[in-house]
């Protein structure tokens, strides 16, 4: 009897337990095309709204991850962990660019495979593709080789790999069903388990700007992640971290690709909320990895190689090896695009900044043009915001602004404009300081 798809939709409707049988089914339609686009919508709503047991997400989770190849990494010889790190998403979130650098100047091997952008949220991928020549979609030869030899090489999801998650991640972005710990959990885990890890850390993203907007929520996906992944073979732990601030001094590509490589470049310089997650991250890859067992040591180690240019130096090379300038590293201005426009926006009246409603900020980089409202749609690397005011920077007419808006038109600057001071709370005191991580799931 052939397979009816509608009719997993209707059980999951309706709150029924699936079997693992129907989830490989459903998902075996999805990657084989015999499940329509229509129908992976529905189910993600269905799943948004009655949600999974731990028994199905993990049958979703395995089912997505043998939809297509699994990478293997024994005939490489690698001298040293294979690990990676994961994001479930924020504004300003460039944390993997400085990452995956710095993880393989602390002799990790990271594979990463990185994802577009999805809702209001910034993608790794889209970010890259700022860079010229950059290819996220290199040959399989080309990704193996430049790992053993650079220690990194971060692309986007290639076809073989997880199909059936790169079809419902790009329904799940323009079909309101971003925020489901079990999609999430499935999505982020079908393709890191294809890229045969050793180990993971995961950054869940907590607050305004973040898909888990409760600490309570957050703590939820972080336990079914580390739950999940580690049934699978996989060493992993998450990091919860705030995101009701947008993470660094800009969003967008192009911009935040800049302040990626400025701040490998001057570490003491750079922004220090970003260099503070990263080296949080990288410790907790290189203890999780059992190269160093000392939380403490393994931070030492990760902000010694943004301290002496070995992340900067690995940067440079993956830039290259992927098909882009051999001297990015040390000039990116020379080769990222700049748009039209470029003008700081200031507030109505002097003050401090309060707070950041910083999902808005992401929303107004769509709407300049800076991520997408259809799937696969192109994308301006140029436009964004920069020089963002975080917690308790004096701001005003006559003080600091509020961001630099860089935009295609003089319509998309004005309009960026009025959302960028509707997102920005302005208060007369200095707000008092907030933890940047949140807490730790092992």
């Amino acid at each position: 009897m052939a397979y009816i798809p509608q009719e997993t939709i209707i059980r999951k409707r309706d709150g029924k337990e699936l079997t693992d049988d129907e989830i490989r089914a459903f998902i075996q339609g999805v990657t084989d095309e015999t499940v329509a686009r229509e129908q992976v919508s529905a189910f993600a709503m269905a799943t948004i709204f009655q949600k999974m047991t731990v028994e199905e997400r993990r049958a979703l989770t395995l089912a997505m991850r043998d939809s297509g190849e699994r990478l293997q990494w024994d005939d490489l010889d690698l001298p040293g962990p294979i690990a990676d790190k994961h994001s479930t998403g924020g504004v300003g979130d460039k944390v993997s660019l400085l990452l995956g650098p710095m993880a393989a100047a602390c002799g990790l091997f990271v594979p990463m495979i990185a994802g577009r952008g999805l809702g209001h949220t910034g993608g790794t991928v889209d970010k890259f593709e700022a860079i010229p020549g950059y290819t996220v979609a290199p040959d399989n030869a080309t990704f193996r080789n430049l790992v053993k030899s650079n220690g990194v090489a971060i692309i986007g999801q290639t076809a073989n790999l997880a199909p059936a998650d790169r079809v419902i991640y790009g329904v799940r972005d323009i079909t309101g069903t971003v925020e489901s710990i079990d999609l999430i959990t499935a999505s982020i885990l079908s393709k890191k388990l294809a890229a045969g890890l050793q180990s993971l850390v995961m950054d869940v993203k907590v607050g305004n700007g973040a898909f888990m907007a409760t600490l309570d929520d957050a703590r939820g996906l972080a336990r079914s992640i580390v739950d999940v992944a580690n049934a699978a073979g996989c060493q992993t732990s998450a990091l919860i971290t705030n995101m009701n601030w947008v993470l660094g001094q800009t969003a967008g590509n192009a911009v935040e690709v800049r302040e990626a490589v400025m701040a490998m470049t001057n570490p003491s310089e750079a922004d220090e909320r970003l260099i503070t997650i990263c080296v949080a991250l990288v410790g907790e890859m290189l203890v999780n990895s059992g190269r160093i067992s000392s939380p403490v040591t393994a931070r030492e180690v990760a902000r010694g190689s943004l301290d002496d240019g070995s992340a900067l130096e690995k940067f440079g090379r993956m830039v290259a090896g992927l098909g882009g300038p051999t001297d990015f590293a040390e000039h990116p201005d020379k080769h990222l695009s700049q748009a039209a426009v470029a003008r700081p926006v200031f507030a109505d009246r002097r003050g401090f900044v309060f707070a950041h409603a910083t999902r808005d900020l992401g929303i107004a980089i769509i709407g300049l043009g800076g991520g997408r409202t259809q799937p696969g749609a192109p994308i301006d690397h140029a436009v964004g915001l920069s020089d963002i005011a975080g917690a308790g920077v004096e701001v005003g007419p006559d003080a600091s602004p509020l961001a630099l808006v860089h935009a295609a038109d003089e319509a998309a600057f004005e309009s960026a404009a009025t959302a960028v001071r509707a997102a920005v709370e302005v208060s007369e005191g200095r707000p008092s300081p907030r933890p940047l991580e949140l807490d730790v799931v092992r």
